[in-house]
């Protein structure tokens, strides 16, 4: 395991590129590194999802692993990849040789190690969809663990592994997909295609979509969507549906309402608003932009002002997508 040095900067380790630093940076490379990884170690993939408000008294390990190894049987394929391996390139490869099911999660940022952890879904598909089974290094019990996916406690944009985030260490993800595939067409920009449609032809749509909707983390420093969609009860929505029956929602099969935070976002006015250096994009309401050399304390101001406004106006509860990370630890807004 190699370690940077004291003190290293953060920025270039996260996509929102706020300043910060930690007191030691490791790397993981092969499997044997996590056995004496630090208790308190933050495991980072590449950072798309993560905030660094403050400099990090903690070690942060970059997930580094690589690999590949693809299985054929009768009517699918196992496909078991390392947890370091880029998210978007592992799509890509596998459209390319045939092998289709995550063409509507393309150019989601991140690691393969991150993508359960999230849940990661866009356009109808969640990755919950297609994985078998998971290893991880359980560090409170230091020892290896495999997770059948009926185990890994799959929610939107939620896992086992995001409820216990110190824990276990994803090393790899193993996936199952059926060779009979039919493309998820049910967002409207991707209905547009029509039913005789190919797998890559799904995969560019889905590119071009989210180029169009989305900054460039490399342009604009963001996490994406810092906001999950709330999902409220039945007889919340009756109550909000009175006031706002304009409202775009989606009935969930749990019996929940989910709503779309970027709409109310939107109908705030609040695109373009910004505290210090941090942004609402005027784009896109759902994504805060390190618009002009932003600190933490202009992300946390600019988000609980957004979350204050949403729940003024319409009673309802935003929560943070991305992991806010401190001193100390975890921040909850």
């Amino acid at each position: 395991m190699n370690k940077l040095s004291v003190f290293e900067d953060l920025s270039k380790f996260h996509t929102f590129r706020l300043p910060s630093k930690a007191r030691s940076i490791l790397t993981i490379r092969e499997r044997k590194d996590v056995e004496s990884l630090p208790r308190n170690a933050y495991v980072l993939g590449e950072g798309s999802n993560t905030l660094f408000l403050t400099d990090i008294s903690f070690p942060i390990a970059l997930m580094r692993m690589q690999g590949i190894t693809i299985t054929e049987a009768a009517d699918h394929w196992l496909v078991d990849v390392a947890a370091g391996e880029n998210w978007h390139q592992l799509v890509i490869n596998l459209t390319a040789q045939g092998i289709y099911g995550l063409e509507n999660l393309a150019l989601i940022p991140g690691t393969v190690g991150a993508a359960p952890v999230q849940n990661i879904g866009a356009y109808g598909v969640e990755v919950a969809q297609f994985i078998r089974e998971i290893e991880t290094w359980d560090r409170e019990r230091s020892t290896y663990q495999v997770f059948p996916a009926a185990e890994c406690q799959f929610g939107y944009r939620d896992s086992v592994f995001k409820q216990n985030p110190m824990r276990w260490v994803i090393l790899s993800v193993r996936f199952e997909f059926p060779k009979a595939w039919n493309p998820v067409l049910t967002y409207g920009e991707l209905a547009a295609l029509g039913g005789d449609v190919s797998a890559a032809t799904v995969m560019n749509a889905v590119i071009s979509i989210r180029q169009n909707k989305l900054p460039d983390p490399a342009v604009i420093p963001n996490a994406g969507s810092f906001f999950k969609n709330p999902e409220i009860s039945q007889a919340q929505w009756q109550q909000v549906q009175q006031d706002y029956p304009q409202m775009p929602h989606y009935h969930l099969p749990s019996g929940k309402v989910k709503l779309a935070a970027g709409w109310m976002i939107d109908q705030l006015q609040l695109k373009g608003h910004r505290i210090g250096g941090a942004a609402v994009h005027d784009r896109q309401a759902l994504v805060l932009v390190n618009s002009h050399n932003a600190v933490g304390d202009d992300v946390v101001c600019l988000a609980r002002y957004i979350q204050q406004q949403v729940h003024k106006m319409y009673g309802v509860e935003l929560e943070a997508e991305v992991r806010l990370l401190a001193q100390k630890g975890l921040v909850i807004l």
